[in-house]
């Protein structure tokens, strides 16, 4: 996919209900797949980006977040928040928006939701890093979490991978029955076994794949050393921000293990328990071929996911050239219009009456460009 081009002082903007319609349009398995394989290309491009750790703003009650990253051509930012007793008030756990713009001029082109585009996004990239890392045959999952994320992570990874079985585990047992209902008699997950379990050990034992997306911010260790078969592969979501871990110390010294942006997993990831001197290995050197996954079958993998700008990067600009490509959301003007772009007075300007000779201060000098339907 071509990198998306901006459209002179026009700013589009996409609201959930656009977003989930572009999905159900054209189905969750290829928005996936299509939104895994633009996070890949910028994968791929590795130092053409200005990389950075995120923003964050930490609170008693949660964390909030400004996450920036650029190339040559375009700059995004996604603000995120995440507050696990949300849910109390009736507001989700992780809320979240972006901008993509130009590069050449800052112009904003794309204003867009973000808290479905982030689970989306993060799922996607769940199951590339899962392709590069697991063992090709894997096909049972156990998904510990089955809170906001978890059916997307569910449907990503029996799409991009072939999953067949999934076992559920949640401190909440609402939470997977409503995963459950969910994903049943939905054409989206049709092939796909759903199993609710008692304990995180019986969802675990003998999983191929086992996939922490936990919500509390909290120094857990919901894997522990002797819960894993050989060869699993760990998909860690869930530990995201400093005092924020699922898995134990022993269980990451007998793995080997994977990050998206070492420094910034350094501080927020599982890996936040180890010295500093543990070794990592970025995503990225894998998929361009640098360095190697795992080392045999029977090696644990472990993809401490923490969530990194280039993956809104990409998820934005995903959503815009698909947005453009199907006629969805509305042209915002966002940056006003100036006769002269010298004068930005202009727009506050009384306006001068011809009729009575006077200033009329409540009126504006020139027409304020009005919205301009998508």
């Amino acid at each position: 996919m071509q990198h998306p081009t901006p459209t002179s002082q026009e700013t589009l903007f996409l609201s959930p209900s656009d977003v989930a319609a572009m999905v159900r349009g054209q189905g969750m398995s290829a928005t996936l797949q299509g939104m895994a394989a633009c996070i890949e290309q910028d994968f791929l491009r590795w130092s053409h980006f200005d990389k950075s750790a995120r923003l964050a703003s930490h609170s008693a009650d949660g964390v909030i977040e400004l996450m920036p990253i650029a190339d040559a051509g375009h700059y995004s930012f996604k603000y995120v928040n995440g507050h696990p007793k949300n849910t109390a008030q009736g507001l989700p756990t992780v809320m979240a928006f972006g901008v993509l713009a130009d590069v050449a001029t800052g112009m904003p082109m794309l204003l867009s939701e973000m808290t479905l585009a982030t689970a989306l996004r993060t799922a996607a990239t769940s199951a590339l890093a899962a392709r590069a890392l697991a063992r090709p045959e894997s096909r049972v999952m156990a998904l510990i979490g089955n809170g906001a994320q978890s059916e997307f992570q569910a449907l990503a990874f029996h799409h991009l991978l072939g999953i067949q079985e999934i076992r559920l585990y949640d401190t909440d047992a609402a939470a997977s029955a409503k995963l459950m209902r969910n994903l049943q008699a939905n054409p989206d997950s049709a092939g796909l076994r759903l199993r609710a379990c008692a304990s995180p050990l019986e969802a675990v034992r003998g999983a191929d794949i086992v996939t922490t997306a936990t919500a509390d911010k909290t120094n857990a260790a919901i894997i522990r050393a002797g819960m894993l078969s050989a060869g699993t592969h760990l998909n860690a979501v869930g530990g995201d921000c400093p005092g924020k871990t699922e898995i134990h110390p022993e269980v990451l010294a007998a793995a080997k293990v994977f990050v998206e942006y070492e420094p910034q997993t350094r501080v927020e990831g599982d890996v936040q328990q180890m010295p500093p001197d543990f070794s990592v290995t970025e995503l990225w050197q894998v998929l361009a071929g640098h360095a190697a996954g795992r080392d045999s079958a029977a090696q644990v993998t472990v993809f401490d996911s923490v969530g990194f700008a280039l993956e809104d990067f990409s998820a934005l600009r995903y959503l815009y050239a698909q947005a453009r490509s199907l006629g969805l959301g509305q042209r915002l003007p966002l940056i006003p219009r100036l006769d002269d772009p010298k004068d930005l007075y202009q727009l506050v300007r009384p306006a001068f009456s011809h009729a009575t000779g006077q200033l009329n201060a409540s009126a504006p000098a020139r027409p304020v460009a009005e919205p301009v339907a998508g």
